[in-house]
């Protein structure tokens, strides 16, 4: 009789040994647990603190005038009508402003105008001779012009200016002299240009009204009025390398009827944009030059907008 009650109490002494031996396991292992996941929680928290990087605020809308006008604190602006060339708002447009690469319009529609744009044009070691926005273009290398057209029109490299000038007219200062005719003969006179590409030179400079004689001959041009209007463009090296550039006009993004055209920036010109913008029985064209970013991209699609839809001739009249 005692065999049982002894085989009893040891099942029973197993029995409070095996609890006791979970219980201290789990003890042990409950705080490993809790450090584990305060560690994982604290990793997510540093990631989320990466992504969630505040971000400057942008500008508020433009202050609207009396009128329904949108002010601006660029140094010379003005809006036309591109179809009959009817001044819609001015500020200082006759104003001498340094122009930066809203010339290298100019210098595509010179190149556009003369046609034969699948020629291929060798690059020369003096196209390279610029800065500081280039495609680093190797001397040797062949481009169509169409293609030069494109990615001079949608990145702004200074490089491919100078290619294009020198293949047009033999050297950049030569090409310059072409640059001051096409303009004369498109109503601007109160211009001169001394290099393709805009960059800071002595004695060359433009108007908004000038430059708005220029962007309407140019945005009656399909090739040009092609090219400008691209948000992006898959620019293919002479090795067979390729690379997206991304247009320099922000406003092709923030508006939807924007159409181009082509920005300028130098510390002497400041933030300068000739944009455009087109709607069914309408299209305007806005200048402006010596303005700050990102301002400049709120005040050109608040005109555009004002333009295509409530803008009136100005008191100005046409641009000629």
């Amino acid at each position: 009789m005692k065999f049982p009650r002894r085989s009893a109490f040891r099942w029973q002494w197993q029995l409070w040994t095996a609890l006791l031996l979970c219980v201290c396991t789990t003890a042990l292992a409950a705080p490993t647990s809790k450090s584990s996941k305060k560690k994982k929680s604290s990793g997510k928290a540093k990631k989320s603190q990466v992504v969630r990087k505040a971000q400057p605020p942008e500008p508020a809308e433009p202050e609207i005038l009396p009128g329904g006008i949108p002010n601006t604190r660029a140094q010379s602006v003005i809006v036309i009508d591109a179809r009959s060339g009817e001044v819609l708002y001015e500020k200082n447009a006759d104003q001498h402003r340094a122009p930066a690469s809203t010339q290298k319009l100019l210098t595509a529609l010179i190149v556009a105008e003369r046609g034969y744009l699948d020629q291929p044009i060798t690059i020369m070691p003096s196209d390279t001779l610029a800065a500081p926005t280039k495609l680093y273009l190797k001397p040797g290398d062949t481009y169509r012009k169409i293609d030069l057209i494109r990615a001079l029109l949608v990145k702004s490299p200074n490089d491919v200016a100078r290619a294009l000038a020198r293949d047009y007219a033999g050297s950049p200062e030569a090409f310059a002299e072409v640059m001051n005719q096409r303009a004369r003969a498109a109503g601007a006179m109160n211009s001169s240009f001394r290099n393709p590409n805009g960059l800071p030179d002595p004695g060359q400079f433009s108007t908004a009204r000038d430059l708005a004689m220029i962007a309407r001959a140019a945005y009656a041009n399909p090739t040009i009025r092609s090219a400008v209007s691209m948000p992006n463009y898959v620019f293919r090296f002479a090795d067979g390398r390729t690379r997206e550039l991304e247009n320099t006009n922000k406003v092709l993004k923030r508006l939807p009827y924007c159409n181009g055209m082509k920005t300028g920036y130098t510390d002497a010109a400041g933030s300068c944009l000739i944009s455009s913008a087109s709607r069914p029985g309408r299209d305007v064209i806005a200048v402006f030059l010596g303005h700050t970013k990102p301002r400049i991209w709120q005040d050109s699609a608040a005109f555009l907008t004002w333009a295509l839809w409530n803008g009136a001739p100005a008191v100005a009249g046409s641009l000629q």
